[in-house]
């Protein structure tokens, strides 16, 4: 296998972007990539997009050759539109990377996109709930709250611990997000104010569920023998990883822990040769606050059951023993489903390079999880500066 590196990126903020069609964003994004690459947009081999629900949402299919030819590449390439749910941004990442590392081209531009906010609560809510398995669990009326919300029901019974320490997840990332000026939310909350909110479903309240959005991010990936001659920051991919896991909440056979997650992650640490406490900054999908907390026991950072105590005495802040979604995550930043993959992407590139507006110090080795369905698929890639 060929090494493969991140030679560039580009992102547009994630929120309410009016005024902007989704062709529009992704252009955007792609292009800050290509130029932060170096490169000229002719030296793309490939093109692969995320994206999720742009045919419900905005009544636009085959957007990859739409916006490839938005960006004006090569006519001989192949562009490809990677759906995954709300892991097809991590999905396209990882295609890239395969592209690359087996030798059949040598430059590829990856990216995610969605645009949701023009649509409606309900409109939204419809359309996101077609990921999971519509014919056993989607007529019933379960939606991702609803099966987040028995996935915290469970934690807590097995673990003991309460939603005063799984909604300190959201305490944090909202403090995290402040600093991040491509985030949606950037004003803190204290977890008064989460155990007050709204409640969506018992026990998920309004903060610990993240936002729709719109947005874009883009990466150019290269052979990594080739990356000196484009950027002085590389980025290299050592590891990447994805999982099958079931697609019903019924079919698991443990709901405080995501199959697909675990998988993928054993994969990328074992392509790496990485070992969880090798790595200095994560960014996991925190879709709600009982998800950030079910990932980063899967990842290996956290035994099971500690994960949530562990939120709530400060280990995952910036200082503690590994700082999780110092960009804010998904509960903060948002969630434009398509683009997420892609956005974790580059804010631990931003990481490594020790150019992000909240910075891990000295972070070296940087861990990307998405998660797509009822966790039926995942990717894990482990980043590492040069």
């Amino acid at each position: 296998m060929r090494g493969v590196t991140i030679i560039g990126i580009g992102s547009t903020p994630f929120g309410v972007l009016e005024g902007k069609s989704l062709k529009e964003i992704a252009t955007i994004a792609c292009l800050d990539a290509i130029n932060d690459a170096g490169i000229d947009k002719n030296d793309i081999d490939a093109f692969y997009l995320g994206n999720y629900i742009s045919g419900i949402l905005v009544n636009q299919e085959t957007i990859a050759p739409l916006i490839a030819n938005s960006l004006g590449l090569r006519k001989d390439i192949a562009c490809t539109k990677v759906e995954g749910a709300c892991c097809s941004g991590g999905i396209a990442c990882r295609h890239g990377f395969l592209l690359i590392s087996g030798g059949f081209c040598d430059i590829v531009l990856v990216a995610g996109v969605e645009k949701m906010t023009s649509a409606s609560t309900e409109k939204n809510t419809a359309a996101i709930a077609s990921g999971m398995d519509w014919e056993q669990e989607g007529k019933t009326g379960l939606t991702f709250p609803g099966f987040f919300a028995l996935v915290a029901q469970r934690y807590m019974y097995e673990y003991g611990c309460k939603m005063d320490h799984i909604s300190s997840v959201c305490v944090k990332n909202r403090s995290n997000g402040v600093k991040n000026p491509r985030a949606r939310f950037r004003k803190e909350v204290t977890l008064e104010d989460v155990l007050k909110g709204k409640q969506i479903v018992d026990p998920l309240r309004l903060h610990d569920c993240c936002p729709v959005s719109d947005g874009a991010a883009a990466l150019v990936l290269c052979r990594s023998d080739w990356a000196d001659k484009f950027t002085k920051k590389p980025i290299d991919i050592l590891g990447a990883g994805q999982g099958l896991g079931t697609s019903t909440a019924y079919e698991m056979p443990n709901l405080v822990s995501i199959g697909a997650t675990v998988e993928a992650a054993r994969q990328a640490y074992k392509m790496s040769g990485i070992k969880p406490g090798d790595v200095d900054v994560v960014e996991l999908h925190d879709c709600f606050s009982i998800a950030e907390v079910v990932d980063c026991e899967d990842l290996g950072f956290f035994e099971k059951g500690r994960g949530a105590f562990a939120a709530f005495d400060g280990e995952t802040r910036i200082g503690g023993k590994i700082p999780i979604n110092p960009s804010g995550g998904l509960l903060s930043k948002g969630h434009p489903v398509g683009a997420t993959g892609a956005g974790q992407m580059y804010e631990i590139c931003k990481q490594l390079r020790g150019e992000h507006e909240n910075q891990v110090k000295d972070a070296e080795i940087g861990l990307v999880h998405n998660l797509g369905g009822s966790g039926a698929v995942s990717t894990v890639h482990i980043l590492r500066r040069r």
